[in-house]
């Protein structure tokens, strides 16, 4: 069984489920793990409750509430069990596909905004993912062509006044 961050094997026998990757035996242990926390659970509820409450058919209801919480546990130790089988893969990087969804970002939102107005965590996220020097880029070239389109309207401003 493979550790969290650690590549799947390729003989593993993994399907799609709902849009997301599994392994077929870790799926089955899951539904077993499950299935016995939950009637566990619940058995052992409504043979307690059974005693404890007068009326049987909130007994049942509170029994089975109780396995439904099992479910919820089961879902919880799977998980810390069962490492993700999900393998991302990029090919060559062609970086004109970022400048194609930073000028459609920029466009959608009215323009991408300042990265000194961000809080610090985001900018460390934002370093964390890589993306924070494509933002730094954009912004400098914005500030770059912003003085560069204001400098030839004051010369023209200066002459006009001469």
């Amino acid at each position: 069984m493979p550790k969290r961050g650690e590549p799947v094997k390729q003989d593993a026998q993994l399907m799609e489920i709902w849009g997301d990757t599994v392994d077929r035996r870790h799926l089955a242990l899951a539904i077993l793990i499950g299935g016995a926390i939950a009637m566990a659970g619940f058995i052992a509820s409504r043979a307690l409750l059974r005693q404890v409450v007068a009326d049987q058919a909130m007994a049942a209801s509170y029994a089975m509430l109780v396995g439904l919480g099992g479910c919820l546990i089961a879902g919880i130790i799977c998980a810390k069990l069962f490492a993700p089988k999900r393998q991302i893969i990029e090919e060559g990087e062609d970086p004109s596909w970022r400048e194609s969804a930073m000028d459609e970002l920029a466009t959608d939102t009215g323009g991408l905004g300042r990265l000194a107005d961000l809080p610090p965590e985001v900018i460390a996220e934002m370093k964390d993912v890589g993306l924070y020097d494509i933002f730094a880029q954009r912004e400098r070239a914005a500030d770059a062509a912003a003085a560069s389109s204001s400098t030839p309207d004051a010369g023209r401003t200066a002459a006009a006044a001469h």
